[in-house]
């Protein structure tokens, strides 16, 4: 028996490394069967058990080594995301967001459904029927937490103040670490990861603040926020990439913000702004690892 170690998937989730005896046993036992996703080092990429020969009688031996990113098994699509969001529905969901910010109590339940309305809504190139499994009261505490600094930012004491500027930075990376890793297709968790240093995060932040003094500035150090974000999103064969030019962002944004202060548009503005940002979302072939 060789030293062979084996990679497998289970659940829409990449496992292992096994040793060939304990792959052998996970056969025996049906965990592993010739539909199962496998790879070890010296395969081109992952296979059926059922196809690879002499799989279920011998293997042959080859030394280990650190596997592919596994991307549930589908074909490499690409592409653009898009989002089909229903006008008055995502408003309902909008204003119940922005009332449990300052009911507090609520908004675990507030935002997890504003969440899941819009995710499952979303069009992913080769993830068919994208859904989000997070819960309200996974990460309740830090929805408190962002809508209590709601009323923090209000007071006028110097360190509640810098609790109100640094506190969303720190609550949203982890807001959006978790939500990476609650998203799933067909019913299958997806194997994605949010890698973003909260550090980094943070000073973003601060320099997306910082910039809105020079009144346009803001929307080209959005835009490069965006692209750090999408490089920090690992566990796929794809790279996720952010397409909008700072200029787009800007003009579209002043569209809305003063179309919103006519009131009746806002149902309109706001889906059709909506709409357009998840678009600016694509998936491209993973040509580099993040920096």
């Amino acid at each position: 028996m060789s030293n062979r170690s084996w990679y497998y998937a289970a659940q829409g989730q990449q496992q292992g490394p096994v040793s060939e005896d304990e792959l052998r046993d996970l056969i025996a036992r049906g965990v592993v069967t010739a539909e199962t996703l496998l790879w070890s080092d010296g395969m081109a990429g992952w296979e059926k058990a059922g196809r690879i020969p002499g799989l279920m009688s011998g293997m042959p031996s080859i030394s280990p080594a650190g596997p592919p990113a596994f991307d549930g098994g589908s074909a490499v699509s690409t592409g653009a995301l898009s989002a089909k969001l229903d006008t008055w529905p995502y408003l309902g969901w909008t204003l119940l967001y922005v009332l449990g910010q300052f009911l507090v109590v609520i908004t675990p339940w507030t935002a997890v459904y504003l969440y899941r309305y819009v995710i499952e809504r979303i069009r992913v190139p080769g993830r068919p029927n994208l859904t989000f499994t997070g819960q309200p009261l996974d990460i309740w505490y830090v929805f408190i937490g962002m809508g209590v600094l709601t009323y923090v930012g209000f007071s006028d004491r110097p360190i509640l103040s810098v609790i109100s500027l640094l506190g969303p930075a720190i609550l949203g990376w982890m807001v959006v670490r978790w939500v990476v890793t609650k998203l799933a297709s067909n019913g299958e968790p997806l194997p994605l990861r949010f890698e973003g240093n909260p550090l980094a995060y943070v000073g973003w932040y601060l320099l997306l603040l910082v910039s809105s003094i020079t009144i346009v500035g803001w929307a080209w150090v959005l835009t490069a926020w965006m692209r750090w974000m999408c490089r920090n999103v690992q566990g796929s064969r794809r790279e996720l990439v952010f397409n909008a030019s700072g200029l787009q962002v800007l003009w579209r944004t002043l569209v809305l913000t003063f179309g919103c202060a006519f009131i009746i548009p806002i149902p309109w503005l706001l889906r059709w702004y909506s709409v357009w940002y998840i678009g600016q979302f694509a998936l491209v072939p993973r040509t580099a690892q993040p920096m």
